[in-house]
């Protein structure tokens, strides 16, 4: 089982007419969509077919149940669900031209920040994967954080999306500190350029503090990975027509992980082990499921 640890929320996507984004003067209609970056992975995850479950903590209001029944829906376990009666955090999309999106977040006493650590995973937990809104908002980025250091303390696979979202973070250099810190209990980091950008730094240096593997998004250029052991892979991006990127870096978690576990490969040295071709065979597949998510509106 794969264990995707993070906020649940809903995003508010703006419904342009045939697809039009040029016109700026009238707004277009929001329209709910179930989402959250962990959220997201979980549920690729399980309409991939790997055997994932959920982790976090989610309302009990409507929107809360919608996202239950999403995880349902998809096959993903949701025995490790806390629930609240606290509302469930909005994502305000704004869309440009490209169908790239910028988020606003209504977050504030919403049940996802309430996130308390549970006991240990289950023994068939073979990875879990963190990452985006969760390990910044407080109380619950102490409850995620302190997940990711215990189950890699006992040698569970890990994933780290850090997924920036620079309006949520009063303090940057703080949080750069704290993303250096988690760098030892991370088995695989994937980042885009932006995040790459944002946190300042370069793949060599993060695979020296820890991650066996770097895996870089760079949009419509495809995907780039750097190995501890120096190997380096690109895959161009799939020729999709993008109605949105939303989700699409969350599908590229949930592929590269059902990859790497069809293939054994959820170890420090399974990812050394695959290989330029192996690595090229997981990034190339990556890139179409993310094409698939890129070619629908919302995640």
């Amino acid at each position: 089982m794969i264990v995707v640890a993070g906020e649940a929320l809903i995003d508010l996507v703006p419904q342009h007419a045939a697809g039009d984004r040029t016109d700026t003067t009238t707004p277009a209609p929001l329209l709910p969509r179930l989402g959250g970056g962990p959220f997201n992975t979980a549920v690729a995850l399980g309409r991939l077919g790997s055997p994932a479950a959920f982790c976090s903590r989610i309302s009990t209001d409507v929107f809360g149940d919608m996202l239950m029944e999403g995880l349902r829906a998809s096959g993903v376990d949701t025995s490790l669900v806390q629930r609240g009666p606290e509302p469930t955090t909005l994502a305000v999309a704004a869309l440009g031209p490209d169908g790239s999106a910028g988020f606003g977040f209504y977050a504030e006493g919403s049940a996802d920040r309430l996130f308390e650590l549970p006991p240990s995973l289950p023994p068939e937990v073979r990875a879990l994967a963190l990452g985006t809104c969760s390990l910044v908002l407080e109380p619950g980025a102490s409850a995620y954080e302190a997940l990711l250091r215990r189950e890699s303390a006992r040698g569970v696979f890990t994933l780290l999306d850090p997924n920036i979202r620079p309006g949520l973070i009063p303090d940057p250099d703080a949080y750069r500190t704290r993303f250096t810190g988690w760098l030892s209990s991370v088995t695989l980091l994937k980042l885009s350029e932006d995040d790459a950008a944002w946190l300042g730094g370069v793949p060599a240096e993060w695979t020296a503090r820890g991650p066996a593997a770097v895996v870089l998004t760079r949009g419509g250029e495809g995907m780039t990975v750097w190995t501890a052991d120096g190997t380096e892979v690109s895959v161009p991006a799939e020729a999709v027509s993008v109605v949105d990127t939303i989700g699409a870096g969350d599908a590229v978690n949930a592929a590269v992980l059902h990859a790497l576990s069809s293939r054994e490969a959820l170890s420090p040295s399974g990812l050394v082990g695959l290989g330029a071709a192996g690595w090229r065979e997981v990034l190339r597949f990556a890139c179409g499921v993310a094409g698939e998510a890129c070619g629908r509106a919302g995640a």
